[in-house]
């Protein structure tokens, strides 16, 4: 399994936030997350894009040792995430396990805990080998209505620890859209050259995030995502990202936001999903 833990060790992403490959077979993997400040949001609590990162990295460790190492490259062609508990200031553990191993295609469970045990977060996915096929043909972005209006809160979001890592810019959020950008760094990288999926998820979740608070607008709320869903179309490129959200309903303190991911120079879409996110106001 020496590739696998080569592509832990030598991904930019995962050595930012400190992940670690503590057991790896055809069947399973487990993980470790250190705590650190620069993965967490105000108050010490982990990103949910860094859950969903340490998701989808076990997802993928246990896939790639299934179906082998030339079985790239590889892309989550589903991914679905539920967020149970808040970890704050603490360290925490994934578990990935093997549901499934198909022709090309893995289905893999993960369950991330903290030190207690207390559970944080579930995930499916559907990991698939490319097995060397010519990359796919993604659609364009048609963009959106052009306005850069960060609002009072885009200035300051940019700046949590999270997110001034990533390089997150909040170019748009108000009136129920996002508009966010992310470059193309060492700290964002997968070891293959391209963005790394978990730091393409952290955009998605953050550009979701916030198109549900410029539908509500800023104030003394509690908040929280209970679960994202995500596909990632293809093995994301090592260029600029920029990310489109909506928040397209609403019902009570509940916020539905669509986005999507696309190349900031070309336009083609890299990934899609959708984040529900929880302002009780």
């Amino acid at each position: 399994m020496d590739f696998v833990r080569e592509w832990i060790a030598k991904s930019g992403y995962t050595a930012a936030l400190g992940v670690e490959l503590s057991d790896i077979d055809a069947e399973s993997a487990a993980l470790a997350l250190p705590f650190r400040e620069e993965n967490s949001n105000p108050g010490k609590a982990l990103h949910g894009g860094c859950a969903a990162s340490l998701a989808v990295s076990g997802a993928h460790a246990v896939a790639r040792a299934a179906l082998g190492p030339e079985s790239g490259p590889w892309h989550t062609a589903g991914l679905q995430v539920n967020y149970l508990a808040a970890a704050i200031d603490e360290s925490v553990t994934a578990r990935a396990t093997l549901l499934r191993r198909g022709k090309e295609m893995c289905f893999v469970e993960v369950d991330v805990a903290r030190e207690d045990g207390k559970p944080i977060a579930h995930a499916t996915a559907a990991v698939r080998g490319r097995f060397g096929a010519e990359p796919a043909s993604v659609y364009e972005h048609a963009g959106d209505h052009g306005r850069s209006e960060p609002g009072p809160m885009g200035p300051h979001i940019g700046k949590m620890p999270f997110t001034l890592a990533r390089g997150l810019h909040v170019e748009h959020m108000v009136d129920e859209t996002s508009r966010i950008t992310m470059p193309f760094q060492a700290t964002n990288a997968d070891a293959s050259g391209g963005m790394h999926e978990g730091a393409v998820l952290a955009l998605l979740d953050t550009t979701g995030a916030m198109a549900a608070w410029a539908t509500t607008g800023p104030g003394p709320y509690k908040a929280s995502t209970p679960a994202l869903q995500a596909q990632i179309l293809t093995p994301p490129p090592g260029e600029d990202l920029v990310a489109y959200g909506r928040c397209v309903q609403r019902d009570a303190e509940l916020l539905w936001s669509e986005v999507e991911v696309a190349s900031a120079a070309g336009g083609r879409v890299c990934a899609r999903g959708t984040v529900i996110y929880r302002i009780v106001t």
